[in-house]
C-alpha cells in the first residue's frame, strides 16, 4: 500500500479506464453488480473529498499529508437493493428481498472485490495504490458532499498514483502470520498441533 504519491505525475487517462473496467469484472454475486465508483481527478474533487471524510484522521498528520498527494481516488461503493432486487427474480427462487437469507453481505464483498482488482491493476500498471475506508461519523459529509444517493454505501476508497521517493510506510511493521497460523488443511487444528 501506497500512502505518498509524486503530485506532479497524473494517472494516464487510459490507465483510469483499465483500472474502472478491470473492477466491473469482479465476481458479482447472481451477477447483480451492485456497484458504483466515484472517480476523483481533479484538485478541487480530491480536495473536496478531503475535507469531507479527514474527520478524526487530522491527528494522523503525516498519514494524511501523504495520502492527499495522491493524484486520483476511486471510491468503490455497494448498492444493497440491486442483491435484494435481484434474488427476488424468478431466476433465484426468493419471492421476496428479505437479508436473512444472506451469510454475508455480498454487495460489500463483491464491491470490496471490485477495489482489489483496481489495486491489483494499479500493480500491473506500476503505480502505487492504497485502500482505506471512510470513517462512519464522515459518511453523511462525503454523501452529501458528492450527491451519493441514499441506496449506495462506501465500501473503501483507492487512492492511485505514482509512488514518491520517500513513500510512507504504514504503522504498523508487525509482519504477516505465518501459513501455519492462519491456514487449516482438512480439519481445524491448533497451531500447536500442527505436524
Amino acid at each position: 500500500m501506497v500512502r505518498r504519491y509524486d503530485p506532479d505525475r497524473a494517472v494516464p487517462e487510459e490507465v483510469v479506464q483499465r483500472l474502472l473496467k478491470h473492477a466491473t469484472r469482479a465476481p458479482s454475486a447472481g451477477y447483480s453488480q451492485g456497484w458504483a465508483f466515484l472517480v476523483l481527478r481533479t484538485p478541487q474533487e480530491r480536495e473536496l473529498f478531503w475535507t469531507a471524510t479527514a474527520g478524526r484522521r487530522r491527528v494522523l498528520a503525516k498519514w494524511l499529508e501523504g495520502m492527499r498527494t495522491a493524484p486520483l481516488i476511486i471510491v468503490a461503493l455497494s448498492n444493497k437493493s440491486a442483491y435484494l432486487d435481484r434474488y427476488a427474480e424468478a431466476d433465484k427462487g426468493w419471492t421476496d428481498r428479505s437479508e436473512a437469507r444472506w451469510p454475508v453481505p455480498y454487495w460489500d464483498i463483491d464491491t470490496g472485490m471490485a477495489a482489489l482488482m483496481m489495486l491489483l491493476t494499479a500493480v500491473d500498471e506500476g503505480l502505487g495504490a492504497c485502500f482505506f475506508g471512510i470513517m462512519p461519523e464522515q459518511l453523511a459529509d462525503f454523501k452529501a458532499a458528492f450527491g451519493v444517493p441514499a441506496e449506495y454505501t462506501p465500501v473503501g476508497a483507492v487512492s492511485v498514483g505514482y509512488p514518491a521517493e520517500d513513500n510512507i510506510r504504514g504503522s504498523s511493521h508487525r509482519g504477516r502470520r505465518p501459513l501455519d497460523e492462519v491456514v487449516h488443511f482438512g480439519h481445524w487444528r491448533a497451531p500447536d498441533r500442527l505436524s
